[in-house]
């Protein structure tokens, strides 16, 4: 990696291993309507596009929440739940102390660019990972375009100093991927995450790896 370069990761399913947490939230809000609740890997799905996408694929076909009035009202009760279960179960992945370690040591600048909703993504980042400095964080905010839009990738490349070329842009899911090739970023797909490699490699990984190590190999 050359001196210049920055590392920007996704958040869930990337740094912190998030879906039981989400999966419950997610459930709560669907039993409250009396829908019956998906099992832990349909979640693995309806993750990575940002929260309202998430409240309207957990609803059936044809029952999906539609109006404005009726998303605002999902979304403030999945709101609600994952502020009470955010915490439950959520944990660094294994590795990824060691990873973020390795990254402060070489004086790499590192950063979150995330579809979770921006105050999440800070409380998670500060609850979770505040043992590193973090040069940037960004989760999704209104009136701003999520991924795979490159603004916000772009954004924390100049909040690093750092070229988009000299970017590597980690992460778990297609989203993230056409993230990086959007921005002209080095695109590095992780296995332990929500998708599969296969689905990584399709748009756009140019190399998926299986453990953080992989990743300190190449700084």
């Amino acid at each position: 990696m050359k001196p210049n370069s920055a590392v920007l990761f996704d958040l869930d399913g990337t740094l912190l291993d998030t879906l039981q947490d989400l999966a419950t939230s997610g459930n709560e809000v669907v039993a409250k309507r009396g829908f019956p609740p998906h099992d832990l890997d349909a979640y693995r799905v309806f993750i990575g596009n940002g929260m309202e996408h998430l409240v309207k694929a957990i609803f059936p076909e044809g029952s999906q929440p539609e109006t404005e009035e009726e998303i605002q009202s999902v979304l403030h009760d999945y709101r609600e739940a994952y502020g009470r279960n955010w915490t439950k179960t959520t944990d660094l992945f294994p590795g990824i102390s060691e990873l973020l370690d390795h990254l402060a040591s070489a004086g790499i600048p590192i950063g979150v660019v995330s579809n979770k909703a921006h105050d999440f993504t800070v409380r998670c980042v500060d609850e979770f990972l505040s043992r590193w400095e973090w040069t940037t964080v960004i989760g999704h905010r209104d009136g701003r375009s999520k991924k795979p839009d490159p603004e916000g990738a772009l954004e924390a490349a100049a909040a690093c100093g750092v070229a988009p070329e000299d970017c590597f842009f980690v992460g778990d899911s297609d989203v993230d991927m056409q993230t990086a090739v959007a921005a002209g970023m080095h695109a590095i797909g992780v296995s332990w995450g929500m998708r599969s490699s296969k689905e990584l490699r399709e748009h756009g990984a140019e190399r998926v790896i299986d453990h953080p190590r992989e990743l300190a190999g190449m700084m």
